[in-house]
């Protein structure tokens, strides 16, 4: 894979631009029919730099097959992974750009024997289809002094000086091994292109594979490239759980999309030596989860020089071969459920409980993949619509028992957990009581033209707010009608939550906090609802109650995106609203429902109709009664969820002791014994249900996201410095935390103006904001923790970010990391580096306009010449273009060896007295990742 993303990567706004509407892409094409058939990739990297490394062709190629190398060997493990396609990955910048095919075209090694030629004719007689993958990137030339392209013997085939290794030199010379391999591979399945090359795009590469190889498929890297068939997403990590591959992907459906991940949990996308373990969760949850957004999951194995795989990742294919075979059916023929091919909703469940939907076509087959297993005996989820006629555990057949009502599916008694991965069969009689879309017209107050795409049944349009914040949507009904509840389907088009990817800031575009209104006569309103949706991937519902009204507005006051993420923040744009009047008919009974008929009753306590409640019925008068649940079974201290049907206070006493105080709905620490329990409820909400499960693990936090303000190392003069800090504090999931609390902790001897910011609890959703000034007694390196500390179920936890402070040097009158918060990055991203001043530098540089680094406010004592001191890392020979205030360019070029070793270069520069502004890009072509700029 690539190791740097260079400036064809750089325009962020741009790709995300094409993610949201890739224009002119075929989202639909025969040619992407077995591609879309698929689950799997192999992705193979190996090739002269496979370890043991070799520089010489001829021996790298005779090693290859003394050792044994049969194209039967990759085909076979490939399909133990359920993988219908391999992706040869030899041509490549890191393994010394070999081709394995006897090429008549000089420049890089060039086998005699056809190893390409065989594994496609070996594929294609086992039902394994082959793609070549092609690299853009000549910047790996040298890599360890061995110079793996000749351009002396290229210049010469061509009759004309062309150095390959400069991009335009190796984009001609690449573009005519792309003819060639058409030329000679009639069954090849196409090319997997890790990026784009400026000589390819202005030379129309890809028009002509379309037009010499119309069949073939075009995979890019990374970008969102129309006329590509499939946007490839490579390694995305970080996630919760670790496994949810999709949370990171922002390509909507039905967009054909990649997931290129490395199996190995260490080392490098190729076999460097060892055997690397396979981590068996991680892997099978990325798979299933990808499956179940219909991504497909292309599997990198490093294969040893003879072809083999190293042990461990050989007995991970053994084990795919046997533990999918009884699920695959769910696997194969299917699509991901809970978005445009319908099924039920994916994503967090109860009690801790993770997983995805897939479906068969029309969805009234459905499987519930259980990959992270609640800590109880049930599973519940939205059915969405769907009324369930039967549920069977897909490994065994053994039929399970279910209930449905109030819009949830629960499958109950559950013995049998597979270690990975518990599927459930669920047959469906199709979704019930929707209102059909011909029958409803939608408006919007931004963008108002494109609205009503939001009712036309099709995800190939969509309608966005243009910016617009706050935005309404509104829903005519035609006449006055009874409505349940909305299934909002936002767009994919962004990750579920607040990340960074190639040094990119990244945050979910999707609602955050909204507002219901009902209308009968479009003039008139009354709120029906407020809350907040959960950044998830998915359909999302609002229970609006039993509404009576012919018009509906949903008003969404905000996103999920803060402005760190400029290509996300106030996107907001949706694909369809459904309007349902009522829930699939009920049936069975869930545990613990209040109104049970096991329950007690005291005082005015009675049970009532709640169409929208789990067991269509909801316990009132608890303001003048009680509802007492008996025999309530745990193992010891538990999580006591408590479901009602608005927001309230309620009173528990367990087993008869003094009662606690819940803001419901909610969730205490219930301090249950280990056998039967007496819990007793009263309050001023009306009760639905209870659920009880053990406690989380000590170690569990909710996620949060903790924004620090400034970031990057502060660079302070000598003498007493004064630095304003501002943090925010944003719960992401539906688990509340309580005594929450925010503030910067001081080193001794510093001063800290403003008193903690506090809140009693914060919900799904809420933000906790502060600012505060730090003075230190003299200049001083320190590093300035800013502390969110709150309390979950009792527990007190706490999430922290430093502000780094440090003297600046003496010789230098300013200075500021290219990272800084102050700063301007544009479609550039922010990346590690050890050896960097701060740890971080600047990196995708140039390449466009968008693609630089400003920085604003550059302070000077006076006005006249200085030294603008550049420190960077770069790998070759590149270029910036510095401006100041707006002037002309002046280019710097500078030069080094394996863009990991800091350099510093200088170039004079003429400034304002008090405050300037200077730009560092190249518009042109990629510029050196930039660590940090001083004054001299």
């Amino acid at each position: 894979m690539r190791i740097r993303l260079l400036a064809c990567l750089a325009a962020a706004v741009a790709l995300v631009a094409s993610l949201v509407s890739p224009a002119n892409a075929e989202l639909y094409h025969p040619r992407q029919d077995w591609l879309r058939a698929s689950t799997a990739g192999l992705f193979l990297h190996w090739g002269m730099f496979t370890a043991p490394r070799h520089t010489d062709c001829a021996a790298w190629e005779r090693d290859v097959t003394d050792g044994g190398w049969t194209p039967d060997y990759w085909i076979d493990e490939a399909k133990k992974l359920g993988a219908s396609y391999v992706v040869l990955t030899t041509f490549h910048s890191r393994l010394g750009y070999a081709r394995p095919w006897p090429s008549k075209i000089p420049g890089s090694c060039a086998t005699q024997r056809d190893f390409l030629g065989e594994l496609i004719a070996t594929g294609r007689a086992k039902g394994v289809r082959v793609m070549l993958y092609m690299t853009d990137d000549p910047q790996w030339h040298n890599e360890t002094g061995h110079e793996s392209l000749d351009s002396a013997a290229y210049s010469a085939y061509k009759g004309k000086p062309v150095d390959l290794t400069t991009r335009p030199g190796f984009g001609e010379y690449s573009y005519d091994l792309f003819d060639e391999v058409m030329d000679r591979y009639s069954d090849l399945a196409g090319f997997w292109i890790d990026n784009d090359n400026e000589y390819w795009e202005q030379h129309g590469l890809y028009e002509h594979i379309r037009e010499k190889r119309p069949s073939w498929l075009l995979s890019n890297n990374n970008e969102d490239t129309p006329i590509m068939d499939t946007v490839s997403n490579e390694q995305k990590t970080g996630m919760t759980p670790s496994y949810d591959y999709p949370q990171a992907v922002y390509t909507p459906m039905p967009r054909l999309t990649e997931a290129d991940y490395k199996l190995p949990t260490n080392g490098d996308w190729w076999y460097s030596g060892g055997d690397q373990a396979v981590d068996f969760r991680l892997s099978t949850g990325r798979y299933i989860t990808n499956a179940g957004s219909s991504i497909k999951s292309l599997m990198a194995e490093t294969a040893m020089l003879n072809g083999k795989f190293p042990p461990q990742q050989e007995a991970f294919n053994n084990f795919m071969a046997s533990w999918t075979q009884p699920i695959k059916e769910s696997l194969q023929g299917t699509e991901g459920g809970g978005y445009l091919y319908g099924g039920l909703q994916p994503g967090f469940w109860n009690d801790g409980a993770h997983g995805v939907i897939t479906v068969k076509p029309g969805a009234r087959t459905q499987y519930v993949h259980v990959v992270t297993r609640p800590s109880t005996n049930l599973v519940r989820l939205r059915d969405n619509g769907y009324r369930v006629t039967g549920v069977s555990d897909l490994r065994t057949g053994k039929p399970m028992r279910f209930a449905q009502s109030g819009g949830y599916l629960s499958i109950l008694d559950i013995t049998s957990w597979d270690d990975y991965d518990t599927v459930f069969k669920v047959d469906t009689a199709g979704q019930q009581y929707f209102y059909d879309k011909s029958t409803i017209k939608a408006t919007a107050s931004s963008n108002g033209s494109s609205a009503a795409n939001l009712v036309d049944g099709s995800y190939l349009n969509y309608w966005d707010a243009g910016g617009q914040l706050p935005v309404s949507v509104t829903l005519d009904l035609g006449r006055k009608r009874s409505t349940a509840y909305l299934a909002v389907h936002e767009r994919e088009s962004s990750p579920t939550y607040a990340r960074e990817s190639f040094g990119r800031a990244e945050d979910s575009a999707r609602i955050k906090d909204y507002r219901v209104d009902a209308s009968d006569d479009g003039k008139n309103w009354r709120t029906v609802r407020t809350g907040a949706l959960p950044s998830a991937r998915g359909v999302q519902f609002i229970d609006v109650g039993e509404v009576h009204a012919r018009y509906l507005k949903l008003e969404v006051l905000n996103t999920w995106s803060g402005p760190q993420a400029k290509p996300f923040y106030r996107q907001l744009a949706l694909d369809e609203i459904d309007v349902a009047y009522g829930y699939p008919d009920p049936r069975g009974e869930v545990p613990l429902e209040a109104e049970s008929w096991r329950n007690g009753f005291e005082g005015k306590a009675t049970p009532v109709w709640c169409e929208a409640c789990s067991g269509t019925n909801a316990v009132t008068g608890l303001d003048r009664g009680a509802v007492v649940f008996r025999d309530v079974q745990a193992t010891g201290p538990s999580r006591l969820q408590l479901d009602t049907t608005g927001p309230g206070t309620l009173s528990v006493s367990i087993n008869g002791a003094a009662p606690i105080t819940v803001s419901a709905p909610g969730a205490i620490a219930a301090p249950l014994t280990a056998g039967a329990n007496t819990i007793k409820v009263s309050g001023t909400a009306d009760l639905d249900r209870i659920a009880v499960a053990p406690l989380p693990p000590e170690s569990y936090t909710p996620r949060t996201t903790l924004t620090v303000q400034p970031a990057g190392v502060q660079w302070v003069s000598p003498g007493q410095q004064s630095l304003k800090i501002t943090a925010s504090l944003r719960l992401d999931v539906d688990d509340p935390v309580d005594q929450v609390s925010l503030a910067p902790v001081v080193p001794a001897g510093w001063t800290l103006e403003g008193a903690p910011v506090t809140a009693a609890n914060l919900r799904l959703g809420q933000v906790l904001s502060g600012s505060w000034t730090v003075t230190a007694p003299a200049a001083q390196a320190a590093a300035i923790p800013v502390t969110a500390s709150f309390t979950t179920l009792g527990r007190a936890k706490s999430v922290s970010k430093p502000v780094q402070v440090k003297p600046r040097p003496a010789d230098r009158v300013f200075m500021r990391e290219a990272e800084d918060s102050a700063n301007d990055i544009g479609d550039a991203g922010v990346t590690s580096c050890s050896p960097c001043s701060g740890g971080q530098k600047v990196r995708n540089i140039g390449g466009s306009a968008g693609a630089a680094v400003t920085f604003p406010d550059v302070t000077a004592g006076a006005a006249g010449q200085y030294t603008l001191y550049l420190d960077f890392t770069v790998n070759g020979d590149r270029s910036y273009f510095v401006s100041v205030n707006g002037g002309a360019p002046t280019e710097v070029k500078v030069s080094g060896v394996g863009n990991n070793t800091p350099y510093t270069t200088s170039v004079p520069v003429t400034l304002n007295a008090g405050a300037n502004t200077i730009r560092i890009g190249n518009d042109r072509s990629g510029a050196p990742d930039l660590d940090r700029i001083s004054l001299g």
